[in-house]
Order: structure tokens, then C-alpha cells, then sequence
């Protein structure tokens, strides 16, 4: 390979590498496996001390996957695959980070990574052809390309409630769990958000806690995971079919092997749709979202869909009270994210259990000594924060990226993210994203995603190297045909009508709009595919210039 490294060391030039990446999860683990097997000068950057991403971060009790472990998994590695075993279908946090941490070792990547280092600024040089990072340490790194591979739930929301950081108790973000025991017992314990991560908690704190206050602002539909240990037998079936498994993966919508149904709701009776929603029910994880085509697309369908999950509640809170105060209202079924709970319900059959309705009694602030709702002030001994996170874009505007011609990246994205593919964006040269803003992200198996996009920009890069070019960007053209499809499928979702992070709704002044593409995993593959054909013609390339000095 023709390194432009080399040329720019001699002469008391500064070092430049040939890659940075920046994050430590399942994108950045892969990107620094790929580039340096392709024989690559990297270097990997993460703010934590190990690798892992969200379940490095997010040790909250009760955190656990919501997709089958062996799909939430790697498929680049066959030797992985094999050595490998999942003890769970739907893995707890404490055995994905172990996984993580074999595949680190097996792989040997930390070597690769500056830990406990974050990226606060990078800036494109146009004359030189390089990027420029500065990390919270005060180094400075010079690449050709940049890889961010930062996640799009990677920066936890500060909680928009007044007095949220003067509580004297003790206090956490369910995002920044520390990494030593905490203890429930005997004490009065208060959650605040009841999404998937705070479903996950209270299930798991109300057993254990005094008392238990639940601040529940907007309740969200869960379902039964239905959760069990893998035999040998299913194991060993596995990882003799994980060639045709990972194959499925990447062919299907959501880039897994959840079934996907192309039957449309009204094309069954009645009794029939009363069936299938029972057996989805009962079989658990997210059977039901798969069960019919046209959830997300037809309303009538989804309130009937929602109804039924609503039934549900009530023949398990004994309250009756309290189950229709648990029953989502005002928003389709599916539009907010999927939740998945093993007892979720049956906690607030406890009697140390309390929901606490902030539609009905809202915070009015926390106070140093426990929540002020309208209604009067409930002191508590802790306070567990599982109010979200700036999603899809938080991680890319939390420091300060500059392109060509010094346009910045929070200006060029004011309006809203604009890129190709989730991969690239105009005027940012040699600057890509993994599961980056416009392509599935949550709508698809992150992992399947990451794989994919760290393979196309290899492709990217590989022919740049070929061709001796040192710049590329997507086109003008190229991105307005995107995010034109883009646009285009999202006016057709229903996830358009629901206030959460996929359409910017759970930050003050961030752009609104559904930012995801939702045509489906393996519609972004060929979309992919297609981009790498007629010599990447969707993008615009710098031919190799004589080196400037700094």
C-alpha cells in the first residue's frame, strides 16, 4: 500500500497515522481489527478505561440485551464464533462485557487503544490532506482518515428537571453506573424515567429496596422477554449453522434473525390476528413486532395491537388503579422503543412499590432531600436518573469537528443531520461514522450495522489507496438523494408520532425529525453495495498533491 506516512514524517514533520478511530464498543472493535489487519499505521481512542461501549457504561441493575445473544454477536470472526458460548438467550450485561473482553483478547486489540483519552476537536487540513485531533490531555494526533465510531446512545441526557444535581443522597446516572456494588436494602429508592433502561431497573431495585418510587412520566410498552438458559444441544446447533445463520441476518429487515411476517394485519380474521397475537405473546422477545408487516405503517392495525398489550396490564397489576396509569396512551405501539421485561408489571403488586404519575403529579424539582412533586416532597435515601440520551447525534456534536473550508460540524447539522448513508458528510473529508446519523441505527441489529459500515469504508479506503487519492466526500447530489429517501420512507412510519430520541424530541432545542433510515437493514446493505459501484461515483475525490509544510 502507497502510505502517505512516510512522506510526511521525514523532515521534522509531525507523525501522521494512517487511520484514527474513536470509540471502544462493537464499531470501534471491529474498525481497529480491519484497518490493522489491512496493514494500516492506527490508532484507536476511548473515554472509558476498557472496551465494551454502552455495556461498558451501562451497569445499572438489571441491564440486559433485548435481542438473541448469538445475533447480538460478531460474524467476522469464525474462531470467536466457535470458541464462544452464550449461557442466556437474552444476555445480562455482566456476560456481554465478558464476551467483549474475549473477543479483545482473542484479537489482541487493547494494544490499539488509548484508554481513559477523549477526543475534544478534530480539523481537516485541506492543504495537507489530514486530520488534526486533540484529545482532553492536550496531545495532538494527525491521521488521513478519521473513523467515529461513537454510538448513537453513547452521551446520557442531563436530566431536564430543576435541582436535579442538589440531592444530598445518594445519587446515580443509570449511563455512568459505578463499577462497585450498590446497595438497596432498607432504603428509599426513586426512579425517574420508566423507558427500557428504567423498566430494567425497577423490576430488578423493588425487591430489593424499603420503598420504591417510581417517577413515571410517559409509561412505555414492554412485553414479556420470556428469557432461558441455552442447552449444549441449541449451542452446539448453533455454531454448526452460523453460516446460514449470519446469512439470514444480513438478508432480513431488521438485520437478525427475528421472523419477519410479510402478512398484513386485515389480511387475517379476526380470530386468526386474536391467535397469532396470543402465540406472539407467549412466545416472547419482540415475536410480536415481527407478526405482522404493516404495524408501523398502518394506524388502525397498531391501536389494535396496543389495545391488546394494553389488556395485558390488567390481568396482571392487581391495583386497577394503578394498571390504567400503566397503560401507554397518546402514542402508536412500537414508536417509542421496544421494551422487554421479565416481572416488570408484577413489581407493582409489591407493597413497597409506589408509581408515582407525573402526568397527574408532576416533579416539580428535586430538592436535597428526596423529589418535590406538585402534590408535596417525597424524601428518599437514593435517586436513580434513567432520563435517556442525546441520540444519534450527541456523541458527533459533543466536541468540536471541522471540515473543509472550516465549516463546522454543529452548524452544518443545526437543521438536523444530513450525511450519505450514515457514513459520510458533505465536506468532511476522509471523515467517516458508523451507525452514524440517516442510516438504521436502532431500527436494526447494531452489530449487523457496524459490520457493515466498517467493511463499506475499507472498500472506501482501499480504492483511494489504489488510485493514489488522498480526499473523499460524499457529493451534494448523493446526500440530497439520500436523506431525500430517507424523508421520503419516514413520512409513511408511525415512529413519527411519538415524542422520543429517534425523531430529537427529548432534547431542548435540538432539530426534530425522524433521522433513521426505516427501509430495512438489508435495503441499507444494497443501498451500500450499490454506492461502492462505478468507482464510488456517489462520492468526490482529492488526487494526491505535493506535501506542504505545516
Amino acid at each position: 500500500m502507497n502510505h502517505v506516512a512516510s512522506q510526511l514524517r521525514t523532515g521534522g514533520e509531525p507523525d501522521v497515522l494512517d487511520v484514527i478511530i474513536v470509540g471502544g464498543g462493537f464499531g470501534g472493535m471491529y474498525a481497529t481489527y480491519k484497518f490493522r489487519e489491512m496493514g494500516f499505521r492506527i490508532q484507536s481512542f476511548e473515554a472509558g478505561d476498557g472496551l465494551g461501549g454502552v455495556w461498558y457504561w451501562n451497569r445499572y441493575p438489571g441491564a440486559r440485551v433485548d435481542l438473541p445473544s448469538v445475533d447480538y454477536s460478531f460474524s467476522f470472526s469464525k474462531e470467536v464464533e466457535q470458541e464462544w458460548t452464550w449461557s442466556e438467550e437474552f444476555a445480562a450485561q455482566p456476560e456481554l462485557l465478558e464476551y467483549i473482553n474475549f473477543v479483545a483478547e482473542r484479537l489482541d486489540l487493547r494494544k490499539h487503544f488509548k484508554f481513559n483519552t477523549r477526543i475534544v476537536s478534530a480539523k481537516w487540513h485541506e492543504a495537507r490532506q489530514i486530520w488534526e485531533l486533540k484529545t482532553d490531555a492536550g496531545e495532538t494526533w494527525y491521521s488521513r482518515y478519521c473513523i467515529m465510531a461513537t454510538g448513537p446512545l453513547s452521551v446520557q441526557k442531563t436530566p431536564d428537571i430543576k435541582g436535579w444535581d442538589t440531592f444530598k443522597g445518594e445519587s446515580y446516572m443509570s449511563g455512568k453506573w459505578p463499577h462497585q456494588p450498590v446497595s438497596y436494602e432498607g432504603k428509599r429508592v426513586g426512579v425517574i424515567g420508566v423507558g427500557s433502561t428504567g423498566i430494567q431497573i425497577v423490576q430488578e431495585v423493588g425487591p430489593q429496596a424499603g420503598e420504591l418510587y417510581v417517577f413515571q412520566r410517559t409509561p412505555s410498552f414492554t412485553m414479556p422477554m420470556r428469557n432461558q438458559k441455552l442447552t449444549p444441544e441449541y449451542v452446539a446447533e448453533v455454531k454448526r449453522n452460523y453460516e446460514g445463520l449470519r446469512a439470514a441476518a444480513r438478508a432480513s429487515h431488521v438485520g437478525g434473525l427475528r421472523p419477519q411476517s410479510t402478512r398484513a394485519f386485515f389480511s387475517v380474521t379476526p380470530r386468526v390476528r386474536d391467535i397469532l397475537l396470543e402465540d406472539a405473546y407467549k412466545l416472547g422477545g419482540l415475536t410480536m413486532l415481527g407478526t405482522f408487516s404493516d404495524l408501523l405503517t398502518n394506524e388502525e392495525a397498531n391501536e389494535y395491537v396496543a389495545n391488546f398489550l394494553r389488556s395485558k396490564i390488567d390481568t396482571i397489576v392487581k391495583d386497577p388503579k394503578v394498571a390504567e396509569k400503566l397503560k401507554p396512551q397518546g402514542y402508536p405501539v412500537f414508536a417509542r422503543r421496544p421494551c422487554l421485561d421479565s416481572s416488570y408489571y408484577e413489581t407493582y403488586n409489591l407493597p413497597n412499590v409506589h408509581l408515582v404519575d407525573c402526568v397527574e403529579d408532576p416533579i416539580v424539582e428535586i430538592t436535597e432531600k428526596g423529589v418535590r412533586v406538585e402534590s408535596g416532597e417525597i424524601e428518599l435515601d437514593m435517586i436513580i436518573f434513567a432520563t435517556g440520551y442525546d441520540g444519534l447525534t450527541g456523541a458527533l456534536l459533543a466536541f468540536d469537528v471541522e471540515g473543509r473550508d472550516g465549516q463546522k460540524l454543529r452548524e452544518t447539522w443545526k437543521d438536523g443531520p444530513r450525511s450519505f448513508l450514515g457514513v459520510g458528510v458533505e465536506g468532511f473529508p476522509n471523515f467517516f461514522m458508523t451507525v452514524g446519523p440517516n442510516g438504521p441505527s436502532a431500527l436494526a441489529n447494531i452489530i449487523r450495522i457496524n459490520e457493515n459500515d466498517v467493511d463499506f469504508i475499507a472498500r472506501a479506503i482501499t480504492y483511494m489507496e489504489e488510485n493514489d487519492l488522498t480526499g473523499m466526500e460524499p457529493t451534494e447530489e448523493s446526500v440530497d438523494r439520500w436523506m431525500e429517501e430517507v424523508q421520503r420512507l419516514a413520512s409513511r412510519s408511525l415512529l413519527n408520532k411519538a415524542k422520543t430520541w429517534y425523531v430529537g424530541a427529548n432534547v431542548e432545542g435540538k432539530a426534530k425529525g425522524l433521522t433513521m433510515f426505516t427501509g430495512g437493514f438489508a435495503k441499507y446493505a444494497e443501498a451500500c453495495e450499490a454506492a461502492t459501484k462505478n468507482n464510488f461515483a456517489a462520492f468526490s475525490f482529492e488526487k494526491r498533491r505535493e506535501v506542504v509544510p505545516a
